[in-house]
């Protein structure tokens, strides 16, 4: 068989296997993490066996998922939300690595190991999963719970400190380094430490200051092909470039990408490169979770069920005390404990690449590290269970009555108002609600435009807001309103009905040019439907009468009177504008009704006692200056 369609058989076998497992993992309630797993050991060597030794290649090839994963955490981690969660992870983040490393030191010394081994262990244990913790707590609506965001943090804080564990390990070695890998590029290993150290700060360099200064000059270039697919190629070439450059100084990948996203993350394309790259992370950290599930080496719990099963008990038991414990200093509430607690116990992904790099370093004996790795493949397993049991079985019994682990009165952080278009109608609205004190995400698809607008301190992010993953990624989820001032009337619609069909709570302000795209509007359900020029023009004619002697308050009363009736006449004409002779009957009888109303409200207005006000008090308010 060619390798082609070796490939091909492999690729149905995990889409296959993900289709039967996850649906039914589902329904069950236990998540779509676990379905892959289960979907891994399923077809892995001790399940059907369709899969074999390749399987590892493709964990290897999946592990992108997560790379891809912590770019996306990087991008929404902009500085200043960054600043306002330096408690969590800096304190019960570092204190979480801490220490699990000063208990793997303690354990590793009560069981005869050298102090060196003990702290490695500690030092690669500390590392839960961000794939399964964070994916598990959003699936089930736990992220803005407080237990959410402090797992997000310790998780943010894990991710940081792989660059000093990768840096540490060798100095612990008390082995014969077991060879195999190198740190990534053959070139660097013959390096001094000094040489080495300047390369790593020199690849964190090259991100960190060509992100800066080359991102939004790239990506604008790429917005003015207005190709989807170019904007598409141009995220993918960004994340591969950094994880290579990474990769070749022997840094993590997902650290260099996360940097990446950090760099990003105030760039008005942010939101553009989310909803790029997200189908890709999720299709790639499923076939991740299916790897893990093919790649536990179910010989060695066989052989040693016993050692393997206290192992795993031993490391959530600890990890778990200590978690709930720093939870409880970081005055957590009981229900939040718990639920904090078992989203973190388990071991995470990167421990996989740290046991396997402190192997080569000889840090660890491959006899230590085999049986670790499978309880780390089966603490993985074990999250999402654990998360189900908390959230079925104890948290019902700590908060009665209450919905499992929410928290019911957390403020949302994210913008209450979408304007999808920031032209000359969109900026506007955008300006006043800015200036009241209102939140507002703003996105467009002209990279010059948004450019110009961002030299004057308007941040506006680059997108086309027709799509359902922009939408998404600007937090239509928690918005509650969606302005659509595009001035293309189609992409209007289909904004619109995307939105209609997916954010159903979200209300919708449209704009219209004239009452012809108005109608349309009307018809897609859409209550806001603003005409560009109508209020223009009305003020216009109001300022009219007032220079034409009318007093201020008639003027006013007279375009409050057109307004309502106007906006009534053109819904009413929506539904019969495809039946052009009631169209015409319709809107004779109704111009006739507003020219009667209007005069029957002068004649009444004139037997009225003059109230007092100005005849004019914009030309009053302004000293008697023409007023444009």
């Amino acid at each position: 068989m060619s390798a082609g369609a070796s490939f091909l058989g492999q690729a149905v076998v995990y889409l296959g296997a993900a289709l039967v497992t996850v649906p039914v993992a589902k329904r069950l309630g236990l998540g779509s993490v676990l379905g892959y797993l289960a979907a891994g050991l399923a077809i892995g060597p001790w399940g059907l066996g369709l899969v074999g030794e390749e399987g590892a290649d493709v964990l290897h090839f999946a592990e992108f998922g997560v790379v891809m994963m912590l770019f996306l955490v990087g991008l929404e981690l902009e500085p200043a939300r960054l600043w306002r969660l330096r408690g969590p992870i800096f304190g019960l983040g570092g204190l979480q690595v801490v220490g699990s490393a000063a208990l793997g030191t303690l354990a590793g010394l009560l069981f005869g190991l050298p102090w060196q081994e003990g702290l490695a262990l500690g030092l690669i244990l500390a590392m839960s999963s961000t794939a399964i913790a964070l994916q598990s707590l959003a699936e089930k609506g736990l992220l803005p719970t407080d237990a959410g965001q402090k797992a997000f943090a310790v998780l943010l804080f894990q991710d940081l400190a792989v660059i000093p564990i990768l840096a540490v390990l060798p100095a612990l070695a008390t082995h014969a380094p077991a060879g195999g890998l190198d740190h990534g590029g053959g070139w660097i290993d013959g390096l001094p430490p000094w040489a080495y150290a300047g390369v790593v700060l020199a690849a964190v360099a090259t991100v960190v200051v060509g992100g800066h200064l080359l991102g939004r000059p790239f990506f604008r270039l790429v917005a003015r092909t207005g190709m989807r697919e170019m904007f598409t190629a141009a995220s993918l070439l960004l994340v591969v470039g950094v994880a290579q450059l990474m990769t070749l100084v022997g840094l993590s990948a997902a650290l260099g990408t996360f940097l990446a996203g950090v760099v990003l993350a105030e760039s008005e394309y942010r939101h553009e490169l989310e909803s790029d790259i997200e189908p890709f992370k999720g299709l790639l950290l499923g076939v991740f979770f299916i790897a893990v599930g093919a790649s536990i080496d179910l010989g060695v719990v066989r052989d040693a069920p016993g050692t393997i099963a206290g192992l795993l008990g031993l490391v959530l038991v600890a990890k778990g005390a200590l978690l709930a414990g720093l939870a409880r200093a970081f005055r957590s509430r009981a229900d939040q404990v718990v639920l904090f607690t078992a989203s973190l116990a388990g071991v995470g992904e990167f421990a996989f690449v740290l046991f396997g790099f402190a192997t080569r370093e000889g840090v660890l004996s491959t006899t230590l590290a085999a049986p670790l790795v499978a309880v780390t493949a089966l603490s993985m397993a074990a999250t999402p269970l654990l998360l189900v049991a908390v959230e079925r079985l104890v948290l019902p019994r700590l908060v009665p009555g209450a919905a499992p682990g929410r928290e019911p009165d957390v403020e949302d952080d994210g913008n209450p108002v979408i304007i999808a278009g920031f032209g000359r109608f969109g900026q506007i609205a955008g300006r006043f609600l800015r200036s009241n004190g209102i939140g507002v995400t703003t996105v467009d698809v002209d990279g010059d435009q948004i450019e110009v607008l961002r030299r004057f301190g308007q941040r506006v992010y680059y997108g086309d807001a027709s799509r359902l993953d922009l939408l998404t990624a600007a937090g239509a989820e928690r918005a509650k309103i969606l302005v659509v001032a595009v001035d293309d009337h189609e992409k209007v619609l289909e904004i619109v009905e995307t939105a209609r069909r997916h954010f159903p709570g979200l209300a919708i302000l449209a704009r219209a040019r004239g009452r012809t795209e108005a109608y349309a509007l009307i018809d897609e359900g859409v209550e806001g439907v603003y005409r560009e020029t109508f209020d223009s023009s009305l003020r216009v004619g109001q300022d009219a009468l007032r220079l034409l002697g009318q007093s201020a308050h008639r003027a006013h009363r007279a375009a409050q009177l057109f307004r309502r009736m106007d906006e009534d006449s053109m819904r009413e004409m929506a539904s019969l504008r495809h039946d052009q002779e009631r169209l015409v009957s319709t809107a004779r009888s109704r111009t006739g009704a507003l020219e009667e109303a209007l005069r029957a409200d002068r004649e009444r207005q004139a037997h009225l006692v003059d109230d007092g006000w100005d005849a004019d008090p914009l030309r009053a308010a302004t000293g008697g200056a023409k007023v444009d």
